[in-house]
């Protein structure tokens, strides 16, 4: 009988063990999974973070290259004789130097829309001064005028606003989004009226010879 009972006991001391054995090694397994998961998600919630802000300041950085800086929808017409900056842009002897582009409209004495036969052709614009003589090959932009009357009438500060105005795609003129462009016209002073020539000035370090319809890449040849 008592060897029974030792038995008895014995068993009941080795299921007891094995049953804690069984509990601690199922805690450390949910113990480290848990761990794991929330390491997994850490890293996790780090690397979309990262990935999300990159992604943010890569299109803060697109939206900021296109949005004009100046967010001016109309051109301002001035109508205004030229100030100092401008007549220090305008002034000087030219040269044509390539077609750029047409405006949406074809009145246009020269050949359209190939044939502009002005190319590397020269004229002059000074204080007291006009000649465009040098174009040479078209005989309705040849005008020689003293004292001329020199008007900045619009100011246009970005290429939307540009465009609106003048119809003309700023792309072939590389007139950029945030470029400042003004136009300039020339009256006769004995007669006050206009000729069929006019020019942008764009950031008042380029110049853009317009004949009506069509327009071209000047450079300074003198001051």
């Amino acid at each position: 009988m008592k060897k029974i009972l030792l038995v008895c006991i014995m068993i009941m001391l080795m299921l007891s063990s094995a049953c804690e054995n069984v509990e601690t090694t199922s805690t450390t397994k949910t113990s480290n999974t848990s761990n794991n998961r929330v390491e997994n998600a850490t890293v996790s919630k780090g690397a979309d973070t990262s990935q999300t802000n990159t992604t943010s300041e890569h299109e803060s950085e697109t939206d900021e290259s296109i949005i004009p800086k100046n967010t001016t929808e109309y051109c301002d017409g001035v109508w205004t004789n030229l100030d100092s900056e401008t007549e220090k842009s305008l002034y000087g002897t030219w040269k044509v130097e390539k077609l750029l582009g047409f405006a949406n409209s074809y009145n246009d004495a020269s050949e359209y829309p190939t044939g502009q036969k002005i190319i590397g052709d020269e004229f002059k614009i000074k204080k007291d001064f006009f000649s465009s003589k040098g174009l040479k090959n078209y005989n309705d932009y040849q005008h020689e005028v003293k004292n001329p009357l020199y008007r900045l009438e619009f100011i246009c500060y970005n290429s939307d606003s540009f465009y609106r105005l003048f119809k003309t795609d700023p792309d072939p003129l590389n007139i950029n989004i945030n470029d400042k462009v003004k136009y300039i016209v020339i009256n006769d002073s004995s007669t006050k009226l206009g000729i069929p020539l006019s020019f942008f000035i764009v950031n008042n370090d380029r110049l853009i010879l317009l004949l009506e319809a069509t327009s071209f890449e000047l450079k300074k040849v003198t001051d």
